[in-house]
Formats: structure tokens, C-alpha cells, sequence
């Protein structure tokens, strides 16, 4: 029986490419000269240093563009609040990964309210769907993409 599972990954490899060229940016531009200011990969977050509020908004964008260019979905980031002393800022921006149980239940619920003959079932951070033809399974995908659910999916392991 035919079937694919809905994930969301995020390549860590990447990633860390983007807060190298990151890094390097800053190294380089003017506005940031002479300031203590940088990125580090910790686990699934990104935690950016500076010495203002200001130089995190800076440095934000540099990370947005960088990880644009590196076709990393910005849907990843969950950016947390900074925070900020006499002399120092920083934020930590967590990554997303897996599919949380409140947004499975949500696909889960979009599928069946969607009349498809597939099934769909949670398994951890993943759902997993079943049809009896190709063409379900199709629909079912086109019907996941047309709504936003707050991070990246991909379908994988696509069996016939």
C-alpha cells in the first residue's frame, strides 16, 4: 500500500555554513567594527552576541539573508528575546525540527476533513500516510502545501 511520511528537518550542515559566512560578514563590515559580536551553533539554537540591541537586529538580518541563500526555510527559527546588560547583548534563536504533536493533530484533522481516501497517523515527530493509490496520496500533498503550519514540512520515504 502506498505511503509517505511528512517530516521537518533541517540540515544542521548548513546551517552552521550560513553562521560561517555569518561570522565573516561581521568581521568585514563597517558598522561592526571594533564591537564583540558574533554567532555560535549551541546544540538546536543559535545564540548571537553584540553589544547593543541594535547589533542583534543587524546581525538578524545578516543571519536571515545567509541562511536564505543557503535554502535553509526561515519557518525554522523561533527567535527569543534579548537580552541585554551594560555591556553586552544576546538573543538565542532555537530551531524547529520534527513535527510537534499540537500541529500533527492539526494535519491529521486537515486530511480527514479534506475527504481523502488515505489515512494518517502520528509516529513521534512524523505522520505517516497510507492510500490505496498514488493519486490520494498526490492529492493529500497538494492539500498539506496549500496551508501554512508554522514550520517547514518535506515528504519523504515515498513508497509505492
Amino acid at each position: 500500500m502506498p505511503s509517505f511520511d511528512i517530516v521537518s528537518e533541517l540540515d544542521l550542515q548548513e546551517v552552521r555554513n550560513a553562521l560561517d559566512q555569518a561570522n565573516r560578514e561581521i568581521g568585514t563590515r563597517f558598522d561592526f567594527k571594533g564591537i564583540k559580536a558574533s554567532f555560535e551553533l549551541l546544540d538546536a539554537k543559535i545564540l548571537m552576541t553584540g553589544e547593543q540591541e541594535f547589533h542583534l537586529q543587524q546581525m538578524m538580518d545578516i543571519l536571515r539573508q545567509k541562511l536564505v541563500k543557503r535554502k535553509v526555510d526561515l519557518a525554522c527559527l523561533d527567535p527569543g528575546d534579548p537580552v541585554s546588560s551594560l555591556s553586552a547583548a544576546r538573543q538565542e534563536i532555537a530551531l524547529k525540527q520534527g513535527v510537534d504533536s499540537e500541529t500533527a493533530k492539526r494535519m491529521v484533522k486537515a486530511i480527514k476533513g479534506g475527504k481523502l481516501k488515505v489515512q494518517a497517523q502520528i509516529q513521534g515527530d512524523q505522520v505517516r500516510v497510507t492510500g490505496k493509490k498514488r493519486d490520494d496520496l498526490q492529492e493529500a500533498i497538494a492539500l498539506l502545501r496549500g496551508e501554512d503550519w508554522g514550520l517547514p514540512i518535506q515528504f519523504t520515504n515515498f513508497r509505492d
